[in-house]
C-alpha cells in the first residue's frame, strides 16, 4: 500500500471558502475515520496501524468498488458518480439518513441561479398571522443559514426580543457562539452550539455557492474557537424533536418539549414550537411569561 494514500489533503477547514471538492473530501475521510475495522467485520491487521479508522482499501471493498474509484471520490471528485455507488459507500461508511443526503449534496450538487441562493428570504403573511395566534407557545420561523425570519411574542419572552438586535444578527449561529446571554440562557450550550453547527453543515452541503453563508461561517471561524472545532468534525444532523432545558433570568429553570415543522413550499424554512408538560412547573413559568410578555426581556442582558 502507499502510504501517501492515507495523508489529509490540505483544505480549508476553518470555513473561510465553501469549496465543494474540498468538503466532499473531508467530509469522506472524517466519516471513515471514524469506523474500525472490528466495526464492519474487517480484521484490525495487527495492533500498528498507521491511520485511524478504515483504509481506503478496505472502504472499497466493503463498497464493493475501486480502490482508485474510491479514491478520486474521496479526493472530491464526485464527477459522473452514481446514486447505486453514492448508497453502497454510505452504507459502508454506517452513515444515517441525514449524512447520506449530505453525501449526495455534495458529490451531485444541483444547479441553483446564483439569485435563488442568495435572495432575501421572506416569511408567508398567513405563517406570520399564525404565530401571533399561538399566545401561550413561544414560536419562530427559522431559514436557511440558521436565521430567525419570524416570532411571536411569547419566544421573545423567552429567548429575549429579537426586535431589538439588528436584522443582521438575528441568526442562531452567531447568537449562540458570539453572546455570552445565551451561553448562559441554554443549560447545555454545548449540545446546542453543536446542533446549530450540524444545520449549517446541511446547508453547506446543499448551497455550497452560497457566498452570505460562506460569509457566515468564515465570521465565526474567526471570532470562535469553539465554532472552528465543531465546525472542523464535519457532522450533520437533523432534530425534529426533542427537550431543551433552559435557565431563564426571570423564571428559573424550564425544561421545554420542542418541535420543528419543515414547511413543504419549498422556502426551506422550519416553524419551531416550545411547550411545557400540563400541570409542571415549567408550565406555570410559561403563563408567568405570558403575563409579563416584552416586559420579560428587560431582564435578559444586552450583549
Amino acid at each position: 500500500m502507499d502510504s501517501r494514500d492515507e495523508q489529509p489533503e490540505t483544505t480549508n477547514s476553518t470555513g473561510g471558502a465553501l469549496d465543494r471538492r474540498a468538503e466532499l473530501s473531508e467530509f469522506l475521510r472524517s466519516r471513515r475515520a471514524r469506523l474500525k475495522p472490528e466495526d464492519v467485520g474487517l480484521s484490525g491487521f495487527g495492533r500498528h496501524r498507521r491511520v485511524p479508522g478504515l483504509r481506503r482499501e478496505e472502504l472499497a471493498q466493503l463498497a464493493g468498488v475501486s480502490v482508485a474509484y474510491y479514491t478520486r471520490l474521496e479526493q472530491g471528485n464526485g464527477r459522473n458518480v452514481s446514486a447505486e455507488v453514492l448508497d453502497a459507500i454510505a452504507r459502508a461508511l454506517r452513515l444515517t439518513d441525514a449524512e447520506h443526503a449530505h453525501l449526495t449534496h455534495l458529490a451531485k450538487p444541483k444547479a441553483l441561479k446564483k439569485k435563488q441562493v442568495a435572495r432575501q428570504q421572506q416569511v408567508r403573511p398567513a405563517l406570520r398571522q399564525l404565530l401571533q395566534t399561538m399566545e401561550s407557545v413561544p414560536a419562530y420561523v427559522v431559514g436557511r443559514r440558521a436565521e430567525i425570519l419570524a416570532w411571536n411574542r411569547m419566544a421573545a419572552a423567552l429567548f429575549g426580543d429579537w426586535a431589538e438586535v439588528p436584522p443582521a444578527e438575528r441568526n442562531w449561529a452567531r447568537l449562540v457562539f458570539l453572546r455570552p446571554e445565551y451561553r448562559e440562557l441554554f443549560v447545555d450550550w454545548e449540545q446546542k452550539a453543536i446542533d446549530i453547527v450540524c444545520a449549517l453543515r446541511m446547508d453547506a452541503g446543499c448551497h455550497p455557492d452560497d457566498p452570505k453563508l460562506s460569509a457566515l461561517v468564515g465570521e465565526l471561524s474567526v471570532k470562535s474557537e469553539e465554532f472552528r472545532r465543531l465546525w472542523a468534525t464535519h457532522d450533520v444532523k437533523e432534530k425534529s424533536h426533542g427537550v431543551k432545558h433552559l435557565h431563564h433570568p426571570l423564571v428559573g429553570d424550564l425544561a421545554l418539549n420542542f418541535e420543528s415543522f419543515r414547511l413543504t413550499d419549498g422556502s426551506e424554512q422550519s416553524l419551531v414550537t416550545y411547550h411545557a408538560e400540563p400541570g409542571s412547573p415549567t408550565a406555570e413559568s410559561l403563563r408567568l411569561l405570558a403575563s409579563w410578555g416584552t416586559d420579560a426581556t428587560r431582564a435578559v442582558p444586552s450583549a
